[in-house]
């Protein structure tokens, strides 16, 4: 079964962070596969979500998974 999928640059919802990241959800049933990507870094997380949850929400969960990985490759 093939979802729908959408993709967008997301612009930073607190003026100060200025991390642009591409979103891609793709919906399967009532869940969704959310992939995210940081322009800079080309660092790519994804993740499922339930189909209803907010887009706020999403891009919240979306920009820690991304900061933990760019922070964790930097250790390393």
């Amino acid at each position: 079964m093939h979802g729908r999928s959408s993709t967008s640059n997301v612009q930073p919802d607190v003026p100060e962070y200025e991390r642009r990241i591409i979103l891609e959800l793709t919906r399967i049933g009532s869940s969704q596969k959310v992939t995210a990507i940081d322009e800079d870094t080309g660092t790519e997380v994804s993740f499922i979500s339930p189909s209803s949850a907010m887009r706020v929400d999403i891009e919240r969960l979306a920009r820690s998974k991304l900061d933990y990985v760019i922070n964790k490759n930097r250790a390393e």
